[in-house]
């Protein structure tokens, strides 16, 4: 997820009960490596936990070279992007375009896996489009050419994230192959959690929009499929703690001036999950005053005029 799961997110993710957190998609493009935001993407060797890193490409020679610069700047885990849909990602011929040319994706994978001497992982999509949701196919290429783990999106790339998510397909792809399979889409609840598991038999589950202001979710749903019980929703204490963290962690890594731009997003995700959540803000502050807290967080441009609002916020 780029421009979202960055160091500091992956971080607090970890933190609250994530197995793996995967780092933001890197472009295999060498020429785009001296960018700001590139080198930062690049950092892993201060990574809590495995440090899986996830690059994005469709030239197979490009795609095993950024895997080679990657493991030696900490990654444990190469993960290849298959499944993006954006038009910018896919007009290149990257991202879940690839899963139209199964010869292309076998290519990509077989030298990604020989080019590097640590585990490849793949995510993808269930296919390009209704038509031809290939994905059976396409997780037995993987696997017959050394990938070590499937993450699968219960979406077509021309789904892109409308409608509802679809298991059967995620179902057959757990039956077709033996390297594990993780299932991913929409899963929001500690009940979708147990039923997306129970219905595909998947091996794991991830979880990505489900986690953008309520990064707890992981510890959450850890809990619920151990005991059977839903944990308590975190305190108002413990929410500020946890947000106003986030935030000094993002001002921390970007500097003032993007951290304070990046971190207007996650704190947006965190009122509108809040306001969602119910208990946390009074019905007329999540209708009315969190719209009016946003527009005026968004606003504002310096680190330590965002964290006085913050704690003015909980304050009230």
């Amino acid at each position: 997820m780029a421009g979202i799961t960055d160091q500091p997110f992956r971080e607090l993710c970890c933190r609250l009960g994530a197995g793996l957190a995967v780092s933001e998609m890197v472009s295999s493009n060498p020429k785009v490596w001296n960018t700001e935001k590139s080198k930062l993407r690049m950092i892993h060797s201060e990574d809590a936990g495995i440090r899986s890193v996830q690059i994005s490409g469709s030239c197979p020679d490009e795609l095993a070279y950024a895997a080679q610069i990657n493991r030696d700047s900490g990654a444990q885990i190469i993960d290849i992007n298959m499944g993006c849909p954006a038009k910018k990602v896919n007009k290149k011929l990257a991202g879940s375009a690839l899963l139209k040319d199964p010869a292309q994706v076998e290519q990509i994978v077989k030298t990604v896996v020989d080019a590097v001497d640590i585990p490849v992982t793949l995510k993808i999509r269930t296919g390009w489009c209704e038509n031809s949701r290939n994905g059976v196919e396409i997780a037995k290429i993987a696997q017959d050419n050394g990938i070590v783990s499937l993450a699968v999106h219960g979406r077509t790339r021309n789904d892109f994230y409308k409608g509802h998510a679809e298991y059967d397909t995620i179902k057959a792809i757990k039956k077709a192959v033996s390297i594990p399979v993780v299932a991913n889409g929409d899963i929001t609840s500690v009940e979708k959690a147990e039923h997306v598991l129970n219905y595909t038999q998947a091996d794991a589950i991830m979880i990505g929009r489900g986690a953008q202001g309520r990064p707890w979710i992981f510890r959450e749903i850890n809990h619920f499929l151990t005991t059977g019980i839903k944990l308590p929703t975190p305190s108002v204490n413990e929410v500020r703690s946890i947000l106003i963290g986030h935030v000094k962690d993002l001002h921390r890594f970007y500097g003032d001036y993007m951290g304070v731009r990046i971190a207007r997003k996650h704190v947006s995700w965190y009122i509108q999950s809040l306001a969602l959540a119910g208990g946390f803000f009074t019905e007329q502050f999540a209708d009315d005053q969190g719209k009016i807290f946003r527009a005026s967080f968004n606003g504002l441009s310096s680190s330590s005029d965002q964290l006085e609002a913050l704690n003015l916020c909980f304050d009230q």
